[in-house]
């Protein structure tokens, strides 16, 4: 998959690459939003691999809403982006699958200068208890939430999610090695789900200075090429 992206600012990374593989793991159908779609990465892989996916993102940076709508051009898939911030997103319309890499850096640490970088890293820009309150409007009854988050904050998010009777499901850790504390945290959430919780096997993203195979596996089935560029 051709990406075009930012030739400065904010760039996906392998959060994205990781938390579309876990998306795919669920084989997912129907309408799907993908929250704060940056270039557009998650939601486009994701439709790419799953032909009963009918992609909708929205994003509120007219800069991303740009590249992820040549995104979609590009790589010929059907595409509908709202340019709007997610908590503003008409409630009338509802959704099957919501998927989100969001900005999850905690308000409190050394925020960027860089107005793009800010609103694409930071949480105040979309603070978890606005973020699941909106999640829980916009899905249809019995479906599914799929996020990435900072690992440290796995207990606000349970405990947030609970506030609004959504369910996590499946849990899956990322540590950057073996021997290293989790990074980020993938999440796959339901609403109406009485089920108990799933904590998969970590993933570890290297082995010394090189990715693990699992990471190797993961980049090679996304297959995607990068080009920075001004629009």
């Amino acid at each position: 998959m051709l990406l075009y992206q930012p030739q400065e600012g904010y760039c996906y990374n392998s959060d994205s690459v990781f938390l579309y593989d876990f998306i795919d793991s669920f084989n997912p159908k129907g309408r799907v939003l993908d929250v704060g779609a940056g270039c557009g990465i998650v939601g486009l892989l994701v439709a790419r691999d799953n032909p009963k996916v009918k992609l909708e993102a929205v994003e509120k940076q007219e800069a991303f809403v740009e590249y992820a709508t040549i995104n979609s051009r590009v790589n010929k898939i059907d595409y509908k982006i709202h340019k709007n911030d997610f908590v503003e997103l008409d409630e009338n319309i509802k959704y099957d699958y919501i998927i989100s890499n969001p900005p999850f850096y905690y308000d409190k640490v050394s925020v960027s200068k860089n107005e793009m970088l800010f609103n694409a890293r930071y949480n105040i820009n979309l603070p978890l208890r606005a973020f699941f309150k909106k999640v829980s409007r916009v899905l249809n009854p019995r479906s599914h939430f799929i996020f990435c988050y900072d690992a440290s904050q796995f207990g606000l998010i349970c405990a947030e999610l609970d506030r609004v009777k959504l369910r996590v499901v499946d849990v899956r850790f990322v540590h950057p090695k073996v021997d290293r504390g989790a990074s980020l945290v993938m999440l796959h959430v339901r609403n109406g789900s009485s089920s108990l919780m799933k904590v998969h096997k970590p993933l570890i993203s290297f082995d010394g200075s090189e990715f693990s195979e699992e990471a190797k596996r993961i980049y090679k089935k996304a297959s995607t090429q990068s080009i920075k560029c001004h629009l």
